[in-house]
């Protein structure tokens, strides 16, 4: 019971940490990003600069991208057009956990702050793949407003090791 209300604080606090995020990121109107569920469903969509969830049929490239055991993503930065669909193939070429989660970098900063406490936590969002050793996923993502959108691996120890990337949006 203790660990079920510990994981709803937490849950709630990232719900929180999210929307407070997205209303001082100001209106984006339909240029947010969605997140249907902090690790297994729970929170409610909201707007951030992002992007948001792409519909697979309309992407008009795809990207390969590897996670390593050395803390690094392959390629760590990419280039897309605001406006463009991406699919987002993941794969982990190491033989630990890693994930790939989209985000600004105080989000993701925050979030990993999370992760170093409860390192259990898994992501299910749109903007998030985690993958056991070998195994491989995808996001395909809209981004929608010029500017960047970091990307790291938020399992513990992997992000201040400088497991990063950014995504240049034009």
């Amino acid at each position: 019971m203790k660990d079920a209300l510990i994981r709803f604080s937490q849950t709630a606090a990232l719900a929180l940490l999210f929307t407070s995020a997205a209303h001082a990121a100001g209106g984006h109107g339909d240029h947010g990003m969605s997140m249907p569920g902090s690790h297994g469903g729970a929170m409610a969509a909201m707007a951030t600069p992002l992007g948001k969830p792409g519909d697979a049929a309309r992407a008009t490239r795809t990207i390969d991208i590897d996670m390593n055991d050395a803390m690094r993503f392959t390629p760590d930065r990419i280039e897309v057009k605001a406006g463009e669909t991406v699919r987002i193939n993941v794969r982990n070429a190491g033989r630990i956990r890693h994930e790939l989660v989209l985000g600004t970098d105080a989000d993701l900063k925050a979030h990993y702050d999370m992760m170093m406490k409860d390192p259990g936590m898994r992501h299910e969002e749109a903007n998030a793949v985690s993958l056991d050793a070998g195994k491989t996923g995808q996001i395909v993502w809209r981004f929608d407003k010029a500017g960047t959108v970091s990307f790291g691996c938020l399992e513990p120890g992997h992000y201040s090791a400088g497991m990063k990337g950014a995504v240049s949006v034009l």
